[in-house]
Order: C-alpha cells, then structure tokens, then sequence
C-alpha cells in the first residue's frame, strides 16, 4: 500500500512539473514594426531568456511611417529592421502582415487574420494595445484584439485553424490616455537588468526611432551620430519615471525593490481572468512574494 501511494505521489509530481515547466506562447499585437518593441520588448526578453515562445506581430507593414520615403521601399526596409529587432530580442518569430500603414480598418478580414495567428501560435497570452489612442492604426489594433478575444475559442470561426481549448489571457499595454478611463498597471514586470538589451533591440528600427519619430516631434537635430550615444539618447527620451501606480502595482508582484525600468499591462476583461497565481504562471520572471 506504501508503494503504491508513494508511485501514485511521484505520479502526479512528475505531471506537475511537467505543466509547469512547458514553455508559455505569448503573442504582442502592434499596429507597425517597432510597436510591440517599445510595448514587451523587456517582458520578452525575459520571457525568451526562460525558454518561453514569444512572437511579435505589426498588423501594417509601416509604408508611410517615414518623412523622406514610402511605399513599397519603405515597407522592405521596416520589415528587414523587424527581423533584426526579433534577433537581438531573442524572439521567436517577428511578423508583419501587409496591410498599408495608416489605413488598418477593423475588418472581418482582419479580425480572422489574428484569430488564426492566436490560434496557430497556441496563445497562453495575448498582448496589444488599448482602443484609445491617437493614432487610428493603434485604436483599431486594439478594437481587433477585443474582436478576437472570445471568437478564438468557437469552432465555427475561422473554421479552417483549430479553436483554442481555453481563451487567453489578453492584456493591453501601458499608455498615458486618461479618456475614457486611464490606463491601470494590474501587472508591473521589473525589466531593469535587460533595458539595455531592449534600448538596442529596440535601434534596430532605425528608420523611425532615429529619423521618423523624432522628426513628428521636431527633435530630428538632437539626434546623435555615434552608435552609443544614440543607444543612450533613445533611452532618454523613450523612457521616463516609474508612477505611484506602477510603483504600487511592483511592490504587490515583487515585494520591496528597486527597480529602475518596468514595463506594464492591464488586463483586458474580455479574455480569461487570471488569478493571481495564473499571473504568476504567466509572468515567471516575476517575484515570489
């Protein structure tokens, strides 16, 4: 009887180790090349560091993201900077979809396109932005995965790719849009020992993070030459201080520390609500507190 309780113990320990050390497939929604970067780029890492599958997804291909040049040109261009990123993030894969940049419609079309990735990828967690947002392509991204976020699990949707068992954990990104409502950090990932590694994968997008952007905010002269200083102007001007909430939110996940980089999720009521022990599951980087 001994034997046959401690085989039965040993039986389910295994089986729990087993879930618990299978790789976690997460997937981060942006609505251009460099989008996902800036949003999990630290997480990823991360994540990627423990083995987990991680893939980034731009649902355009960035054509009109630039001041000097488009079209076609431009979009082979963001696309080779995308795979560049990927590799210096450790990821997974790094896709971009075809869709014109500026003119991402939520789309039936659209709307099955990401389901079928969500559900090819197997999608323990799924990460976008709000629909909230200055820019359309960001608002209609986040409109898509809020489209998506239930339909995953039907069979008689997108019925050619296999429906996921259970619904993901869909979370937005951070941002600073306080209509409707501000966003509200429920997850705090501490990314202060691989910000370094986010800032140059994140300069593999040259074309926008060197020339686009700051042209749009009139900064294009401030602009560095030298490799290094480039790397640590874009640190500089990317990120800022950590806010009350956050540093709220990071003392419930890790306890007392002093973290000097983070990024932020929310978690969005229309996939599953995780416990805080799923979240924990989700985001193993976190602290055991």
């Amino acid at each position: 009887m001994k034997i046959l309780i401690i085989s039965l113990c040993l039986f389910f320990s295994v089986r729990f180790v087993v879930a618990q050390e299978a790789p976690l497939n997460v997937i981060v929604f942006g609505a251009h090349p460099d989008d996902p970067d800036s949003d999990a780029g630290g997480s990823a890492i991360l994540w990627a560091k423990m083995g987990h599958n991680v893939m980034f997804v731009a649902l355009t291909n960035g054509d009109a993201g630039h001041q000097r040049m488009g079209g076609g040109a431009l979009a082979k261009i963001r696309r080779a900077e995308a795979a560049e990123a990927g590799n210096r993030y450790g990821i997974k894969k790094y896709i971009t979809l075809d869709n014109h940049d500026g003119e991402l419609m939520p789309t039936l079309e659209n709307r099955l396109k990401i389901i079928r990735l969500i559900r090819q990828w197997n999608a323990d967690l799924v990460i976008g932005p709000r629909p909230n947002d200055y820019h359309p392509d960001h608002r209609y991204t986040g409109v898509l995965l809020q489209d998506a976020a239930y339909m995953v699990i039907v069979p008689n949707v997108a019925s050619d790719t296999p429906p996921l068992k259970k619904n993901p954990v869909f979370l937005y990104s951070s941002d600073r849009f306080q209509k409707p409502n501000p966003f509200s950090p429920d997850i705090v990932v501490d990314i202060s020992d691989v910000f370094k590694q986010k800032i140059y994968a994140m300069a593999a997008h040259e074309s926008q993070y060197f020339d686009w952007l700051p042209w749009t905010a009139g900064r294009l002269g401030e602009v560095p030459e030298g490799e290094q200083e480039r790397l640590d102007w874009l640190a500089e001007v990317r990120y800022g201080n950590i806010s009350e909430e956050e540093k709220t939110s990071l003392t419930k996940w890790y306890g007392n520390i002093n973290a000097t980089n983070v990024e932020s999720f929310e978690i969005c009521e229309y996939g599953r609500r995780p416990s805080d022990e799923e979240i924990r599951m989700l985001f193993p980087m976190l602290g055991n507190q």
